[in-house]
């Protein structure tokens, strides 16, 4: 059976509660190893009153305990996270277990405990020394980042970069070609509306062409669709020919992917030397140490993809 470690995430948020609900369901699946003390384990068993599995596997010498205050940012709550995240990738590195899994952090929580990575995958790029490629989704649909957390004036510039753009479709295909069915596409979306219109509406589109000649000839054969017409590219109809997209920003990708599938979609990290997945959802402060009945959709998907 594989061994996972599983990162605690904030705890002021729901990811322990997560963890504790679904520990019994997860066990039949994988070996998992939680990063998180069992002293700070302890205090939020009694907060969620949630009884400790006797096999819950902690590991231990985390960051200094702190007082879990539900539902609050605290640099506190940030520093612990980050270095639970820490931890699970260390033990990846030391192949002690086959692949991480994420409960959900709070960028901001990072950020006042002086973290200087905005995410997991921006901080697994720094760890590595690597291109990460941010994927989302579910088994029915997934959506790879060209670009990620940056504003949107910037965009065009990145999408302009011939040899980036060239290097992301030909790393992004070696990560999934043994997912794909034969003879299966990837659907590549353009970046203006309309895509460009043959350049009536922009000509970002003439370097997304290139780009993808210059991969299919890298790669060997052609996997990716030319520019979609990214407001028409997630319609039922589309979404019958293609599972896997690659879209140029955030928003672009993840608005309609989170709202077809925001229950159950997750977050993968590829081009890595280490498997690493997460829940695609937040810290749900809104209902964190309630008596709210938590959806696992996301987190089973995680677990699973690996």
């Amino acid at each position: 059976m594989k061994r996972v470690a599983i990162s605690i995430g904030d705890l002021n948020g729901i990811g322990v509660q997560l963890a504790l609900e679904n520990h019994n369901s997860i066990k039949k699946m994988v070996e998992p190893i939680y990063t998180i003390d069992r002293e700070m384990l302890e205090q939020a068993s009694t907060l969620l009153n949630l009884p400790i599995p006797e096999d819950f596997i902690t590991i231990e010498e985390i960051a200094p305990y702190f007082t879990i205050e539900p539902a609050k940012v605290t640099k506190e709550s940030g520093k612990y996270s980050f270095a639970s995240f820490k931890r699970a990738v260390e033990l990846a590195k030391e192949k002690k277990v086959d692949s991480i899994v994420t409960l959900p952090i709070h960028k901001k929580a990072w950020e006042v405990a002086g973290v200087s990575y905005k995410g997991h995958t921006d901080a697994l790029r720094d760890f590595f020394m690597v291109d990460a490629i941010m994927m989302l989704g579910c088994p029915k649909m997934y959506v790879a980042l060209y670009t990620e957390h940056i504003p949107l004036y910037q965009i065009s510039k990145e999408v302009q970069n011939i040899e980036n753009l060239t290097s992301f479709l030909v790393n992004f295909y070696k990560e999934i070609k043994e997912r794909l069915k034969e003879s299966e596409k990837i659907a590549l979306l353009g970046l203006n509306p309309h895509a460009g219109d043959d350049g009536v509406l922009g000509d970002e589109e003439k370097s997304i062409i290139e780009a993808t000649k210059i991969a299919h000839t890298l790669i060997g054969e052609e996997v990716y669709t030319p520019p979609l017409v990214p407001d028409v590219a997630f319609t039922p109809n589309s979404r019958k020919n293609y599972r896997y997209f690659v879209a140029m920003y955030h928003d672009q990708g993840l608005a309609p992917l989170k709202a077809l599938y925001f229950d159950e979609g997750i977050n993968v990290s590829l081009n890595l030397p280490i498997k690493r997945s997460s829940v695609d959802h937040g810290t749900a402060f809104d209902i964190a140490y309630s008596s709210a009945e938590l959806n696992n959709l996301s987190y089973i998907n995680a677990i699973h993809y690996f």
